[in-house]
């Protein structure tokens, strides 16, 4: 019966601590200490998935960044350095993804300041939405019309046009992206849930010193 008992007073400590918005320096390492340990528990797909989540964020943005520059590459009629210009377009996305999402969801989780599943789906969602998503095709103009006006492969306006002709050219690009960005969303909100749950069942198990040998 102690064991029970030791294993429930530790899991409340932890819910406490991770309750306390503005934890000092020694509770707060404690913390941390105590959810890696929990976490360790873990399955090794389930840490994995918990631990690198990010990289999957990181992978689906890069594939955004190359379909986007693929779209305007046919619509600027670019031939031209495809690998230097996939090459960017699929490792500036990734990084920005993968280092966004670790930010402001993996590592808040892990160290005990994001304690909350809806904050954890919309921290995830925005990230998948704006990094992962529309970053990329942004990221795609100055890319492709740089290597536009470089080769002269289609005919950029004036000065005074500017404005109005990147958002005609882009118009077809974004109808097209709209399911990757709406899919790279639902699926960072998707994973930020998914983790979420994963660090409970983590906080859950007991700790090993408190196991019955």
């Amino acid at each position: 019966m102690e064991t029970g008992g030791g294993s429930d007073r530790w899991e409340e400590s932890v819910r406490l601590k991770m309750e306390n918005h503005k934890p000092d320096g020694t509770v707060k390492k404690n913390l941390i200490e105590i959810i890696t340990r929990k976490i360790n528990q873990l399955p090794e797909a389930e840490r994995n998935l918990l631990e690198n989540g990010s990289t999957y964020i990181g992978l689906n943005a890069a594939l955004c960044g190359l379909i986007a520059n693929s779209l305007f590459r046919r619509i600027l009629h670019v031939t031209q350095a495809p690998v230097a210009a996939g090459l960017p377009m699929a490792v500036i996305p990734f990084l920005t993804a993968h280092v966004s999402y670790k930010g402001f969801v993996s590592l808040p989780l892990n160290t005990g300041d994001l304690h909350c599943e809806t904050c954890t789906i919309t921290r995830g969602g925005l990230v998948g939405l704006v990094f992962g998503g529309l970053y990329p095709v942004f990221l795609a103009i100055p890319v492709n019309g740089g290597l536009a006006a470089r080769y002269n492969s289609a005919l950029l306006p004036e000065k005074g046009n500017i404005l109005n002709y990147w958002i005609r050219i882009s118009k077809p690009v974004f109808r097209k992206m709209l399911f990757p960005i709406l899919l790279q969303t639902g699926f960072a909100a998707y994973l930020g849930s998914r983790q979420y749950k994963l660090l409970i069942k983590a906080l859950q198990l007991p700790e090993p010193d408190l196991e019955i040998q």
